[in-house]
């Protein structure tokens, strides 16, 4: 069986468990559930918001399969009844979401669903898969943004990604982060990102001349040429390169950069540059890559490395120093009454609730407060309706128009905030009416 990106299937049996009992005690009540982190990884100061767009496109494709409805009916876990309503399920419910590329913080809701209780309950492991890895990648995109802000940014982790939808998801969300585009070329026609690409080693080393390849490859593709300078010696293959521009310059043929992919990047980019511009050729960019992290990046733009561009793949799109946020997706009322988990370290705020985030007059964020929907409270409200009675609205962000607001958000960032090393928390205060909705949920927890 293929797997479905909008299937019933792509879920938690326990999903499809717990539908089956709301089935057969009828409880299509509405329910509200909120798609939340509850604390920051360590290495984290801000999260940034990702992944809605493939959220909202889930929720309005969602559908069973026949081949999925045969598989229900063969494995004898559900009664005929149940598999025929399944048949027919569409998502019918409404979402509201923080705009993508919204900075936000623990228990402040990125994603709220509102649908009868089966459908809100069915799409939880789908909206957390979705919505969680993309942004883990642009909140480790936005570090690295804010680490080499005058440098350009390229993705080419997807050979170290953890799938293609991983690879394809992360360029995504680097490119909305921050990132001047992605090496994975499904990521142009089917995303619309630009997407850059130079050599490899085995290029050189397929051919027994190292000046013969760079020709070869600069005759084969002239535009936006960038030379893979380091598979020998990296300083000897630099001259090569200056020696070489003059003819390839009678050819109509532009030198666009040069690439380092190992050892001292920026020893080798300081000697790399001095060639080029002692050779007649300041506009020649030097690209580096080779396991680069965001400190890296901020330890060589502190050092004045005249690196133009960096390629920046597996810390990236693995975000191996905190690649899980402790996210969660909970019941936050049903049928009209505020419901709250009790559990040891997992207590949450009850209700359908809003972000109100303050700034000072220098357009910094200040603060933030967590207040329910019906409430007036000072500061710019976030979440916004994307989709209403099953349909996307006119609310939910192309790309472009959230990779803007990315930018804006990380320029709103207080200075605590934008640095690598962990900072005190973002001020969040918990509404009133928030505090009572919490009260009056433990009091109907006690009476039981």
């Amino acid at each position: 069986m293929a797997v479905p990106a909008y299937g019933l299937l792509l879920t938690d049996l326990y999903q499809l468990n717990m539908l089956q009992a709301y089935f057969d005690r009828r409880m299509f009540e509405p329910a509200v559930f909120e798609l939340f982190v509850r604390k920051l990884p360590r290495t984290r100061n801000f999260l940034m918001a990702a992944g809605i767009e493939q959220a909202v496109g889930y929720l309005e494709g969602l559908r069973a399969t026949d081949e999925e409805i045969a598989w229900l009916a063969h494995s004898g876990r559900f009664s005929a009844e149940f598999i025929a309503w399944l048949a027919d399920l569409r998502f019918t419910g409404d979402v509201e979401a923080l705009p993508e590329g919204t900075v936000f913080f623990p228990d402040e809701p990125v994603l709220r669903v509102t649908a009868p209780l089966p459908q809100a309950q069915l799409v939880e492991t789908r909206l957390i898969n979705l919505v969680h890895f993309q942004s883990v990648v642009a909140s480790k995109a936005a570090r690295m943004v804010l680490a080499a802000p005058r440098q350009q940014l390229i993705d080419f982790g997807l050979r170290r990604a953890h799938g293609a939808e991983a690879g394809l998801y992360a360029a995504r969300a680097a490119y909305l982060a921050g990132f001047a585009g992605t090496a994975t070329a499904v990521a142009a026609p089917l995303m619309g990102i630009p997407v850059f690409g130079t050599m490899a080693h085995s290029f050189i080393l397929a051919h027994e001349d190292e000046a013969e390849a760079f020709l070869g490859f600069a005759r084969a593709r002239p535009k936006g040429l960038v030379l893979l300078i380091d598979t020998y010696d990296t300083e000897a293959a630099a001259h090569k390169v200056v020696a070489l521009a003059p003819k390839l310059r009678a050819e109509g043929i532009t030198i666009a950069g040069v690439r380092l992919d190992s050892g001292n990047l920026v020893e080798h980019a300081r000697r790399v540059r001095r060639i080029l511009d002692g050779g007649g050729l300041p506009a020649v960019r030097i690209v580096a890559s080779g396991g680069l992290d965001e400190g890296a990046l901020e330890a060589f733009t502190a050092s004045g490395a005249p690196i133009d561009t960096y390629g920046i793949g597996t810390s990236l799109v693995t975000a191996s120093d905190a690649p899980v946020l402790d996210c969660a997706y909970k019941m936050q009322s049903y049928a009209g009454r505020p419901k709250r988990k009790l559990s040891e370290g997992k207590v949450n705020w009850p209700g359908a609730k809003q972000v109100f985030r303050n700034f000072d007059t220098d357009g910094r964020m200040r603060g933030d407060i967590l207040g329910t929907i019906g409430e007036k409270l000072p500061g710019r409200p976030l979440l916004e309706p994307v989709m209403v009675g099953g349909r996307r609205t006119e609310r939910l962000l192309s790309l472009e128009r959230a990779r803007r607001h990315a930018g804006e958000q990380l320029a709103a960032l207080p200075d605590h905030l934008r640095r690598l090393t962990p900072s005190p928390p973002f001020p969040l205060v918990i509404s009133a009416a928030v505090k009572a909705l919490a009260a009056e949920a433990d009091r109907a927890a006690r009476a039981q």
